[in-house]
């Protein structure tokens, strides 16, 4: 089992990254729109069902990881459905509350029988994003993967404190 925080990481464990996914997050939303649009074409660009594309096209591309939110004390466990992701797939970004679990994973077969050339190239993508009810505090943050199940281990930001000024006493 690869546990992991930011400070600490082998190859084999998922990266837990702090800050808003910007790039990844403009190349999915790019994909996306761009097989929406597809799909709009297809369809004899048909308005009234743009909805119906965009969820089309969701489906098609991104596959959800399933998760579990659990809430103990000062911790979040969430676990998440992963299955034959590696940790090398994986991408955990962490900002204030929102949790982004995104993932690639391409695969590639080629048989040569006689003068045939087969060759088959597939690519799996999932993507979940979620607010949490509270901040994180990233530098505790932990991750773990082990059998197509991710854990992470998310410890609570200190809640604010509240501090009472009291005024000088006129001399």
């Amino acid at each position: 089992m690869a546990t992991q925080s930011l400070s600490e990481r082998s190859e084999m464990e998922p990266a837990v990254h702090v800050g808003a996914p910007d790039r990844m997050m403009q190349d999915m939303w790019d994909s996306l729109a761009r097989r929406a649009f597809s799909i709009f074409e297809d369809n004899g660009c048909l308005f009234g069902r743009e909805l119906d594309d965009w969820l089309r096209a969701e489906r098609e591309l991104f596959h959800p990881a399933h998760v579990e939110v659990s809430e103990s004390g000062n911790n979040f466990t969430i676990r998440a459905e992963v299955p034959g992701f590696a940790a090398k797939d994986l991408d955990i970004n962490l900002e204030g509350r929102r949790l982004t679990i995104s993932g690639l994973r391409t695969a590639r077969e080629e048989r040569k029988e006689k003068k045939t050339v087969y060759t088959e190239a597939c690519s799996d993508k999932i993507f979940r994003t979620m607010e949490l009810p509270a901040d994180i505090n990233a530098e505790g943050a932990k991750a773990t993967l082990k059998d197509g199940m991710l854990e992470l281990d998310l410890p609570k930001a200190a809640p604010a404190r509240k501090v009472t000024v009291m005024p000088e006493k006129a001399a």
